[in-house]
C-alpha cells in the first residue's frame, strides 16, 4: 500500500487497545484492523472454543430501518420473513438480486419501532444505498456511524455477562435486548459468526474501549483478531461474504435454501424469487458443501475441484487450517451431482492432484444457546 492509502485508513475505537495488545494490523473494508494479538491465531481460536474473546467488529455496517412499512418494504429486498419478526428477535437474511445472487447476507433484529441492521463492512455503502435507492418512499433508513460492535463469543460468553447483567445468560439465541452493562448503555443481541455460545454488543464508540477493558478484566476473556475469526467460522460452516457467497450463488446453491421463509415462499414478491423458487423445487445446478483433504496440504481458495477422471467439478471458495480439528478443512461448490458426503474428489494443490472427500457441514458441533 501506498503511504497515503495507508494514512486513509479508517480505525475503530479499539485501536489504541489492539496495539497495547501488539496486535498484527492490516487493511480490511477500508479499516487497519487487527489480524491477531501477541498469543496468534491458533491461541486465539482455542480460547474461544474453549472460553470466550472478544472480536472487534465495529468496522460492519449498522443502521435503523424506520417507518410503519419497514417490515413489508425489506421484504422487497430479501427473501426472509421480517413481518412475521416477533419483537426482540433477530433473523439471518440476504439481500438478493434479479438472478437470484447474494447481494450480501445481513441480521435484522425488531427493536418495535424500528427494525436493526447488521452488513458486512466491505458492502455496507452498497448496501445502504440498495435501500434508500429500492424503498426510499417507504422506510427511512438512519445510519449508526457513531456506534462500535463488540462480539463477544465462546462458552464462557454467558457466565462473563451474567456479572455484568444478570438476566444477560437467560437471552435466548437470536434474541436482543437494551442492557446496561457496567454502567454502559448497550444493545445486545445473543448471537455471533463462530459456531460458539455468544453475544454482540452495540455500543456507542465514545465508551466502547471502557467496555472492551472491562470485560477483558475477567479471568476467562482475552482480545482475538480477524484471523481467528475466519477459522473459527469456517469450522462452523458458516459463510464469509465474497468468498462462499456473491452475486453468482443464490441461497439455494449456497445451503442457505433456510433463509426463505415458508410464505415467502408461497408469495414470491423478492429479487430473483423466480429463480430462487424454481431452485428449491426443482433443484439447483451446485451446491455448497464441506470438503476435506487426505493429506496435510491446504486446499486455499481457487483451488479447482476434480473429479476421478480429472474433470474439473467445481472450486474452493474457503480453506485454511482447523485448530480445533487439527488439521486443513475447505468449503467450495461442486456440481450437486457430486455433493453427497463421503463422495471422493481430487483437490488441483500446486498442480497436484490430492486426495480428498466431500463432507458434512459443520465441521464442529455449533453449540449456540437455546433456552
Amino acid at each position: 500500500m501506498t503511504d497515503q492509502e495507508v494514512q486513509d485508513l479508517k480505525q475503530t475505537p479499539l485501536d489504541t487497545l489492539h496495539r497495547e495488545w501488539d496486535a498484527k494490523m492490516a487493511p480490511f473494508a477500508g479499516y487497519d484492523m487487527a489480524v491477531h494479538f501477541r498469543q496468534g491465531i491458533i491461541a486465539e481460536h482455542r480460547h474461544t472454543r474453549a472460553e470466550a474473546s472478544i472480536f472487534d467488529v465495529s468496522h460492519m455496517g449498522q443502521a435503523k430501518l424506520l417507518g410503519d412499512d419497514a417490515a413489508a418494504a425489506l421484504e422487497t429486498l430479501v427473501p426472509g420473513d421480517i413481518q412475521g419478526l416477533s419483537p426482540g428477535k433477530t433473523r439471518y437474511t440476504v439481500f438478493t438480486n434479479e438472478q437470484g445472487g447474494i447481494l450480501d447476507d445481513l441480521m435484522v433484529t425488531n427493536q418495535d419501532d424500528h427494525l436493526y441492521l447488521v452488513v458486512n463492512a466491505a458492502r455496507k455503502d452498497a448496501d445502504f444505498a440498495h435501500i434508500r435507492n429500492r424503498i426510499a418512499g417507504r422506510a427511512r433508513l438512519e445510519i449508526l456511524d457513531g456506534r462500535a460492535l463488540l462480539a463477544l463469543q465462546g462458552p464462557a460468553a454467558a457466565a462473563v455477562m451474567g456479572r455484568l447483567r444478570a438476566e444477560a445468560p437467560e437471552m435466548a439465541f437470536m434474541t436482543a435486548a437494551a442492557l446496561d452493562l457496567d454502567g454502559i448503555r448497550c444493545f445486545v443481541t445473543r448471537s455471533g459468526y463462530t459456531g460458539e455460545d455468544g453475544y454482540e454488543i452495540s455500543v456507542a464508540a465514545p465508551e466502547a474501549e471502557k467496555l472492551a477493558r472491562g470485560l477483558l478484566a475477567e479471568p476467562e476473556v482475552m482480545l482475538a483478531g480477524l484471523g481467528a475469526r475466519d477459522s473459527l467460522r469456517l469450522e462452523a460452516g458458516l459463510c464469509l461474504y465474497g468468498h462462499d457467497i456473491d452475486e453468482t450463488t443464490t441461497p439455494v446453491e449456497a445451503s442457505l435454501s433456510w433463509v426463505v421463509g415458508k410464505r415467502r415462499r408461497e408469495e414470491g414478491g423478492f429479487p430473483g424469487h423466480h429463480i430462487i423458487l424454481d431452485q428449491l423445487k426443482n433443484g439447483a445446478a451446485k451446491k455448497r458443501v464441506g470438503l476435506k483433504p487426505d493429506a496435510k496440504a491446504l486446499a486455499r481458495p481457487h483451488t479447482a475441484v476434480e473429479n476421478d477422471h480429472g474433470e474439473v467439478i467445481g472450486e474452493v471458495t474457503s480453506g485454511g487450517y482447523g485448530p480445533s480439528v487439527e488439521g486443513p478443512i475447505s468449503m467450495g461448490y461442486v456440481k450437486t451431482e457430486y455433493a453427497s458426503p463421503e463422495t471422493p474428489v481430487n483437490l488441483r494443490v500446486r498442480g497436484k492432484a490430492l486426495a480428498g472427500s466431500v463432507v458434512k457441514l459443520p465441521f464442529v458441533e455449533r453449540r449456540y444457546y437455546k433456552s
